[in-house]
């Protein structure tokens, strides 16, 4: 589709603005709103409803009451399954609608859009509805006096609170094992982007999913904060930065010691040995770490450790990638990178840029963006020269920031990649096998890709080490295991008389 085509599609499209509870629209208990503005150009969309202690209250006693009826949580797999891939059916039915929906509110790009809501989001409800009828307990080898059983259970009660850079997938990842599970769901978007998670609960409802079992209550910290105290939630996931997650980690051990699930901050490093082929392919998977979604991922890998024996090289072909990107109106399918998502990021890239500037990095493309009246964009910036005392090669900048930081030899590169408290990502570019298995066995990280950039795919689990995130893990059948329970069944058995 063309940019006139999306630009008819964002005009007609008519914002579902209230919260979702026990299955319906509803305006917040205290009647307020906020407004959700477009990044790309500051327009404001709509106002959506602002909850807070009291609306989640509500959800929760609506997710409990839906919990304990038993006609999501007991229900055949078979049930569960149906529901869920109509679920993915219709998410592939609106999914230029809902990607054009994503990119007015997050300041994406259309072609991240939909590729994320058109392809990944269904596919990850199909993926979860085909494991349902597939979790297995076991029967545990006992003498003939006993029976004992190994049951997974659902675990009650969950609160998933997802971040703004990758509103519908981020809840995707997490909505669609906990509902398999046979979960109730207590979803809370990040504020700035929360329109087409509301339309998520819209088609979850059209597809039959009962009332109460997916509640969504956007609004700021009060309503996330009332999610990680509230005593009558059994788990809560995560994703969003390392300083809130500590927060929840907080609210779990004032209130009910809920299971609380973290996927937070990174620093991922790029890794380039002094044998690595310094090709087309490498170069595009060292700009798109970087800039894939102005930077505002995760598992961004900005801190690119290469081997003073190729940096020039490789160097000269990064700039002049960089170069090329073409930055603008995220709802032209030409456009390779869209805005920052609000002005107050757009003012926390900028500083770190500064900083990069001010403590001797060698600034070769972008720098400081002014003139943001037109929308928060922030040139794709490249540095060279960084060392690991720089603030910007220590602290996590989610935004268009690559650095490249110059070593000597393998045992340097590792070294410094391991200079970080976040273990998230690494990628590691050598042609060497024996290299490449003892970098990857020994950085201490969730995901390690070797010769391409990749978080991998919908199979295998993501998350992180340190101060990245917890023991638990999203995608991958790992995924599933944070909203079950385990339970045993020990039954003495008397010979019949």
């Amino acid at each position: 589709m063309s940019l006139e085509k999306y630009t008819n599609l964002a005009n007609n499209i008519k914002f579902e603005n209230r919260a979702f509870i026990n299955g319906e629209f509803t305006n917040s208990k205290s009647n307020t709103f906020f407004e959700s503005v477009n990044p790309a150009n500051c327009n404001v969309l709509t106002e959506v409803a602002e909850c807070d202690e009291k609306d989640v209250d509500l959800a929760v006693s609506c997710a409990r009451k839906a919990f304990e009826n038993g006609e999501w949580s007991k229900s055949s797999p078979e049930y569960r399954k149906d529901v869920l891939l109509k679920l993915a059916a219709l998410l592939r039915e609106k999914a230029e609608e809902i990607a054009v929906l994503e990119s007015l509110d997050s300041g994406k790009t259309i072609t991240d859009c939909l590729n994320e809501v058109g392809s990944e989001v269904p596919n990850f409800f199909q993926w979860y509805g085909e494991l349902i009828d597939k979790i297995f307990g076991k029967v545990v080898p006992t003498g003939h006096d006993v029976a004992s059983f190994i049951v997974k259970e659902p675990i009650g009660v969950v609160g998933l609170v997802v971040p703004w850079n990758f509103p519908l997938l981020m809840a995707a990842w997490k909505a669609a094992p906990a509902l398999a599970a046979g979960c109730s769901v207590i979803l809370k978007p990040a504020e700035q982007t929360p329109l087409s998670t509301i339309k998520f609960a819209e088609l979850a409802a059209e597809a039959g999913l009962p009332p109460g079992v997916l509640n969504v209550v956007p609004g700021f910290g009060k309503a996330g904060e009332a999610i990680g105290r509230h005593n009558d939630i059994d788990a809560v996931s995560f994703t969003g930065s390392t300083e809130v997650g500590a927060l929840f980690m907080r609210y779990s051990g004032e209130s009910n010691l809920k299971t609380i699930g973290l996927e937070m901050g990174g620093k991922s490093p790029f890794i380039v040995l002094d044998d690595a082929k310094v090709d087309d392919n490498l170069i595009e998977h060292a700009v798109n770490s970087a800039f894939w979604n102005g930077g505002q991922n995760c598992s961004a890998n900005m801190r690119q450790i290469i081997d003073v024996k190729i940096k020039d090289d490789f160097l000269d072909k990064v700039l002049k990638k960089t170069k090329t990107l073409k930055v603008g109106d995220p709802l032209n399918p030409k456009t390779e990178m869209g805005s920052m998502i609000s002005d107050e990021h757009f003012e926390r890239v900028n500083g770190y840029i500064s900083k990069g500037i001010n403590e001797g990095a060698s600034l070769l493309t972008g720098g400081v963006s002014e003139n943001k009246n037109n929308g928060f964009f922030v040139n794709p910036t490249l540095f060279d020269n960084l060392n690991e005392d720089m603030t910007i090669a220590k602290e996590e900048i989610f935004g268009p920031v690559l650095g490249v930081l110059p070593v000597s030899g393998f045992d340097s590169a590792l070294k410094i990649a391991k200079n970080t408290d976040y273990g998230l990502h690494a990628t590691v570019y050598t042609n060497d096998l024996d290299r490449a298995f003892y970098m990857a066995r020994n950085l201490p990280c969730g995901t390690v890709s070797v010769n391409g950039f990749s978080e991998g795919d919908i199979k295998t689990p993501f998350g992180g080490y340190k101060q990245s995130g917890s023991l638990s893990r999203d995608n991958g059948t790992e995924a599933i295991d944070q909203y079950l329970q385990t339970k045993t069944i020990w039954m003495t058995l008397n010979q019949p008389s």
